[in-house]
């Protein structure tokens, strides 16, 4: 199966969203947007699913897509939806997590399908290493966004303590 020119756009424009992710996760425990990984996470994600619209070949790759995009535009503008700051960062955590997820189980079916060339992994996707994958990136969103989204309220609660007088400290 060869790959069209706006297929090659769509697979390498969105693959630095991968590494950029992983950065950001390792770095803040989130997706930081307001950060130079995060706004390159955004510019290439953007470009990774308005590209899926002129090659998907299944509707469960629109709808997918649809959804990340969503999940992406609600993720980066939390800030303007919701002016008081906490709701704010709970909402961006949650829908960018939510992008991560659904960039990589397209990412990791299409790899195992495609790869090696001439003789893939997986040739259907119904097959056990396929749904193994899939299942454990499920499994690290339901156990992730819990854990990122207690690391926020840790946050807020920290920055609404006040701080304490210079003589009262000991």
């Amino acid at each position: 199966m060869s790959i069209s020119p706006i297929g090659w756009l769509h697979t390498l424009g969105s693959l630095p969203a991968i590494p950029l992710a992983a950065y950001m996760l390792a770095k803040h425990g989130r997706i930081a947007p307001q950060t130079r990984a995060g706004r390159a996470y955004f510019g290439f994600m953007l470009l990774g699913v308005l590209t899926v619209y002129p090659i998907a070949q299944q509707p469960v790759s629109w709808i997918v897509a649809t959804v990340t995009l969503a999940a992406l535009l609600v993720g980066y503008g939390a800030c303007a939806l919701f002016p008081g700051r906490r709701l704010a960062r709970y909402v961006e955590t949650a829908a960018l997590s939510l992008s991560v997820f659904l960039l990589m189980v397209p990412t990791v079916s299409e790899t195992l399908r495609r790869l090696p060339a001439g003789d893939p992994l997986v040739k259907q996707m119904t097959d056990p290493l396929l749904l193994g994958v899939q299942g454990a990136l499920f499994l690290a969103l339901l156990i992730g966004v819990p854990l990122q989204l207690r690391a926020v309220y840790k946050r807020n609660a920290a920055a609404a303590q006040p701080a304490m007088p210079a003589t009262d400290r000991r």
